[in-house]
Order: C-alpha cells, then sequence, then structure tokens
C-alpha cells in the first residue's frame, strides 16, 4: 500500500509568518523576555527545525543574563518549555480562529490518496497541537481523522535529521519506496532524502529561494481547479512527470514509479538551465 505523507507548516498551509512568528512574539511579550523576532529575523529562525530548539538560540550568556533567567541547564530546560507550551496554546488560537487559509491542493490530493487506498500521514517537528489544528483546518475533521500523525518529541532529532521519516516509515509498516512526502523547505528535503524517501516541494513563504537539488518534483503549490484556480507553477520536474496546471494523485504515483527501485525506474531528466 502506497503512503502519502505531509509535513505540517508550510506545506499543509503557510503558517509561519503569520502563525507562529506572532505566536513566538506574544509568548515572549507575556514572559517579560527582551526580544521580539522581526520578519527578517524569523526568516532565519525557520531553517532550525522544532519550536524548543528555536527559542534555544536566544539562550546567550548575554540573553539569560538580560532577562534575569537561571543558569542552572535543568532550570532554563523547564523555562523553554514553558515558553513553548504558552506559545502553542496561541498559535492553536490562531489557527481556530481560520484566519489562515489551506494552501491550494493539499485536501484535493488527500481526498485522491485516501480514495485510491493510499496510507495518509504527516510528520513534524512541530509540536502534535499545532499539527493536529492545522490538520483539521487543512482536510476537515472527517479526512484528519484518516491520517497517522507524528509529531513534536517523538523523536530526540528534528530535520533536517531523517529520524521523524524514519518513525513514520516503521509505524506506518512501509518501505521507502512505497511513500511519497510532501515538503516545503530544504531541511524537510533532506530529512525525506535521508530516510530514502522520494519527495515532492511545494515552495513557502520563506523557502522560495532555497535549494531543492535532490527532489522529485518542485512546484509553487499543488494548485487547484477552477471555481478556485490556483495554478502549480512547475519550477523543476527531473523526471519529467509534466503535471499540468494542478497535480493530481497520478503525477506523484508517477514520481514513485521513477524513482524506483524496480525495472520501471529511470534516472532524472539533466537539469534544464533555462530560468523557470
Amino acid at each position: 500500500m502506497p503512503a502519502l505523507v505531509f509535513d505540517c507548516d508550510g506545506v499543509l498551509a503557510d503558517t509561519e509568518r503569520d502563525g507562529h512568528l506572532p505566536a513566538f512574539n506574544r509568548t515572549f511579550e507575556e514572559f517579560g523576555l527582551p526580544v521580539r523576532w522581526s520578519d527578517e529575523e524569523y526568516a532565519r529562525k525557520v531553517r532550525v527545525g522544532g519550536g524548543k530548539e528555536r527559542m534555544r538560540t536566544l539562550l546567550t550568556p548575554d540573553f539569560v543574563a538580560a532577562a534575569g533567567l537561571p543558569t542552572d541547564p535543568a532550570a532554563l530546560d523547564e523555562r523553554v518549555a514553558a515558553w513553548h507550551r504558552r506559545k502553542t496554546e496561541i498559535y492553536t488560537a490562531i489557527i481556530g480562529g481560520g484566519s489562515i487559509p489551506p494552501r491550494p491542493g493539499v485536501r484535493r490530493v488527500a481526498t485522491e490518496a485516501h480514495e485510491a487506498g493510499w496510507a495518509l500521514a504527516v510528520a513534524s517537528t512541530s509540536a502534535e497541537p499545532s499539527v493536529r489544528s492545522v490538520l483539521e483546518l487543512a482536510m476537515g475533521p472527517e479526512l484528519a481523522s484518516r491520517f497517522a500523525v507524528f509529531a513534536g518529541d517523538v523523536v530526540q532529532r528534528k530535520k533536517p535529521a531523517p529520524d521523524i521519516y524514519a518513525f513514520a516509515l516503521d509505524r506506518l509498516g512501509l518501505r521507502p519506496a512505497d511513500a511519497v512526502v510532501i515538503e516545503d523547505s530544504r531541511n524537510g528535503l533532506l530529512a525525506a532524502l535521508g530516510a530514502g524517501l522520494t519527495c515532492a516541494v511545494t515552495t513557502s513563504a520563506y523557502t522560495g529561494q532555497e535549494d531543492f537539488t535532490g527532489a522529485a518534483l518542485v512546484v509553487t503549490s499543488l494548485g487547484d481547479p477552477p471555481p478556485r484556480e490556483t495554478v502549480a507553477r512547475v519550477l523543476s520536474d527531473p523526471f519529467g512527470v509534466d503535471p499540468g496546471p494542478y497535480v493530481v494523485l497520478a503525477d506523484l504515483a508517477g514520481l514513485l514509479t521513477a524513482a524506483g527501485p524496480g525495472p520501471g525506474a529511470r534516472d532524472p531528466a539533466p537539469a534544464d538551465p533555462r530560468p523557470h
């Protein structure tokens, strides 16, 4: 049985700029911490996998002293955990408010996959309550209930380490050759490739200029047909699956066939040197 595995943030919904960033900054304000991340600063922070891990980037000796934080590592870990719990509450409330729409095509393609008998999963380094809130927003309650969710601290090493995808494969009882991952960032792509998975990329708000070498397909989104038409612009198509104006399940199944292993597998076409 093949599987379709989605990352969460940036894939199911473009949540970083209008969801996570304001939730981090509100948390910092509530706890009296002397920091507010700008959009430019946060564009760098998103390269760090995991919310607690992003918060820990603050903990220089100067910041700890300025914020009056404990220097004992265990006590400092407790503070970070408390900040992150509150940040998750704020973030899930933002998602629940409905101000951030799902990304084009995710529900359509997931519905196709479910109807075709594919397994569905989300694999993310975000906190599980955050992931489930976005999943329900993007898929609706009924389809969301069909997903396996692997999130948060179920693995110690976050993306770009492959651990979350290796964990998901093990729990789903699948071989890497049976699953297609949809990611939006280089870190996510590296995690998927490190687990031996075929990965398609839909670029998001902070990731459009990243290096996606190794991706089986790179598009601006999965796209949707009318009446809410969004065209999926192809940025890289090394296996020549040639999706139309919106990506369909057959395109993703074609990536599995092309990537192999097996007699149907083929080498990727040479990169197109023309600007896209």
